[in-house]
């Protein structure tokens, strides 16, 4: 008990975040680059948000689980960007222990209700396709609010896990993380208590969040794909396409890059690369999602026409 207590006594109350670069005359232009990235993924998600409140014609199934991505991408982008730019332009990188773990909580929190309304998204454009008559009856506003609420149920009790796997660790002497972020893993790699059981656990979690959600999304296009097949006029299998497009880009963006932060290599830049596929996954994505829907996505670029005329008439 005694040694528990030293071992606690010593324990870590901040930790220091190396950043992406130790090379200090790019601090200033990453700093500039990461703010402009940071207000377009604001103002971005912010105007889908709005425009799909304010737009009765966006009141569809398809437009409230949209609205979901983008209300995830805004929280999103407060998780770690602030902090980010404020260590781009200050001598020393710290982030108390509260605040680490906090950064880790809402990570995993938004990440994984993230997946979940992916999920969802596959589901619905499943029900368009192949059962467009029974569209509005099965995709019903009750289902649709309970597939959201499982979709923050999963994410809070997966964020939960992720948080006790974390905060029953022990840090003694080092505290410094070779990241721009707190993550699970890099602080497992920290900790001078045993991890075994915390690695398994968190290997465990993030493997059935992905395995769940990728085998949903594809046997909803699995069976998207068999229908459109079978389709003999040509005008529905483009418009199949264009109403799947957005997700696919969505989706293919967001768990290839996830996986590719977590594929670790033995070579000399493997953690350059990591934290690369880090960034496009925590900072790019929010970004691209509202412009991926609104670019190639004719009723939102009609209902910003009706809202715009609205405003200025």
């Amino acid at each position: 008990m005694k040694q528990m207590a030293k071992i606690n006594a010593s324990s870590v109350t901040e930790f220091i975040l190396m950043g992406l670069t130790n090379q200090s005359e790019l601090q200033l232009p990453l700093f500039f680059l990461f703010l402009v990235n940071y207000i377009i993924t604001v103002v971005g998600n912010l105007s889908l948000i709005n425009l799909i409140c304010l737009d009765s014609h966006l009141h569809t199934p398809m437009y409230f689980f949209l609205f979901n991505l983008s209300f995830i991408d805004f929280c999103y982008s407060f998780v770690f960007t602030p902090k980010m730019l404020v260590n781009f332009v200050s001598e020393r990188n710290i982030i108390s222990y509260a605040g680490c773990m906090t950064q880790i909580f809402f990570f995993c929190f938004l990440v994984n209700s993230e997946c979940y309304v992916l999920t969802a998204m596959a589901y619905d454009r499943y029900v368009a396709i192949c059962q467009p008559l029974m569209y509005l009856v099965i995709m019903s506003p009750k289902t649709c609010s309970l597939l959201m609420c499982g979709s923050y149920l999963m994410g809070l009790v997966f964020a939960v896990v992720h948080l006790g796997c974390v905060i029953g660790l022990i840090f003694c002497d080092s505290n410094i993380i070779n990241h721009y972020m707190c993550d699970t893993f890099p602080l497992l790699q920290l900790s001078c208590s045993s991890t075994y059981v915390n690695e398994l656990v968190s290997s465990v979690v993030v493997s059935t969040v992905i395995f769940l959600s990728s085998l949903i999304i594809l046997i909803s296009y699995g069976l998207i794909l068999f229908n459109v097949i079978h389709m003999s006029s040509g005008k529905a299998w483009s418009k199949a396409m264009s109403t799947c497009g957005s997700h696919i880009i969505t989706v293919g963006l967001f768990y290839g890059s996830g996986l590719l932060t977590h594929i670790k290599t033995s070579s000399a830049g493997s953690e350059a690369q990591e934290k690369f596929f880090s960034v496009v996954n925590t900072l790019v994505i929010p970004t691209l999602n509202p412009l991926i829907y609104s670019l190639r996505n004719k009723d939102v670029k009609l209902a910003l026409q009706r809202t715009l005329k609205r405003i200025t008439d």
